[in-house]
């Protein structure tokens, strides 16, 4: 049973490619980032288009997908979470404007009535940070049942602690069950990730047959610091003339950023991956055993792409793209849950994440 989607804030369209994975028929999709929506064209289908969530209409979406009042099965989306960020604190983070984007996402998906919604984001919207907008959320969508999902990426096939939040909204004319996301029995490594990459060209290219594997340059000191640092380890391994000023003064012995000039492990996972994965400067992003950062395509990897997709656009727009991706294997078992509850699939067997349970759930809508 192939069942109809429209996706919202789609980016480069990991999500996307998780939905179609799982069975989804993605009719329309869209975004405000033009670079984000030829990656999508140029990788998906041109079924996408630049569009701006806080000035389209349901009925705009609706047409545009050549869907009908009541064909629609899934509304998804992720509005931009750097109002969220847990580099961001206090009143400035909470009043970030793009944190209004949630309420325009609830409008649409009023607007469109589709049988089930999926909202993604950072681990910390769900958290008491968000916790109001969670709220409104809920109350604009009354019509729903919606249940909360806190989800670690690595439990799904993907080689990266990234933790993410999902709400899944069920219509409740339908009695749909409550929906389980189906769990990986395999865990992946790094090496299991990108273990079989050949070496990006030393002269800064891409390499010839690996789309987007292309190494970022860096100092000599940097490449003489990383040097120093053990698979696992961070920037306490650098000797400490070498070590950048504000190490030098750091206590050893208390906390101070352990991923900074962090390298990766071969038989662990990746930390999340964000818009600075390409500078270990940023982060635990050194190869393994290489002196140098992850490639994008190494870092997409890590986010569960396949080699054949090719983000398009500058460094900074692969860069963006790539970090601010939902994981395609989280997407897909976020869509095999779906899939199953509108069809009352039953007689699972194997591991799945249940919905969280918390104080919210005496509400009428449980979430």
């Amino acid at each position: 049973m192939i069942l109809t989607a429209i996706e919202s804030f789609c980016g480069a369209g990991g999500m996307s490619v998780g939905l179609r994975q799982a069975g989804f028929d993605v009719k329309f999709a869209f975004d405000n980032d033009q670079m984000s929506v030829e990656t999508y064209r140029h990788n998906i289908a041109p079924h996408v288009e630049i569009l701006d969530a806080s000035s389209v209409s349901g009925a705009e979406l609706m047409e545009r997908a050549g869907l009908s009042a009541g064909d629609l099965d899934l509304f998804s989306g992720g509005p931009p979470c750097q109002g969220f960020s847990k580099q961001r604190r206090g009143a400035a983070a909470l009043d970030d404007p793009r944190n209004g984007l949630v309420g325009h996402f609830a409008r649409l998906v009023g607007e469109t009535s589709p049988k089930a919604f999926l909202f993604e984001n950072v681990q910390i919207f769900g958290q008491k940070r968000g916790r109001k907008l969670i709220d409104e959320l809920s109350e604009k969508l009354s019509d729903y049942e919606v249940y909360d999902f806190f989800a670690c990426s690595s439990d799904f096939g993907i080689a990266q602690s990234r933790g993410r939040f999902l709400m899944i909204g069920l219509r409740k004319d339908l009695s749909a069950a409550p929906p389980l996301l189906p769990t990986s029995d395999e865990r992946m490594t790094v090496k299991d990730a990108i273990g079989d990459l050949p070496e990006p060209p030393a002269d800064y290219t891409e390499h010839p047959e690996v789309p987007n594997h292309i190494q970022c340059k860096i100092t000599e000191m940097n490449r003489l610091r990383i040097s120093h640092v053990p698979p696992g380890g961070g920037w306490r391994e650098i000797p400490y003339d070498l070590r950048l000023p504000c190490h030098q003064r750091v206590d050893t012995s208390k906390g101070g950023w352990p991923d900074v000039y962090g390298r990766l492990s071969w038989d662990g996972v990746c930390p999340t991956i964000t818009g600075g994965f390409d500078s270990f400067s940023r982060g635990r992003y050194a190869h393994p055993d290489q002196d140098r950062s992850i490639t994008p395509r190494e870092a997409a990897r890590l986010q569960g792409f396949e080699d054949s997709f090719r983000f398009l656009g500058n460094r900074a727009d692969v860069r963006r793209m790539i970090g601010n991706a939902v994981p395609p294997p989280l997407a897909k078992a976020a869509g095999d849950a779906i899939i199953r509850s509108l069809t009352r699939t039953a007689g699972r067997k194997e591991p799945a994440y249940c919905p969280q349970k918390d104080e919210r759930q005496s509400r009428s809508v449980s979430v």
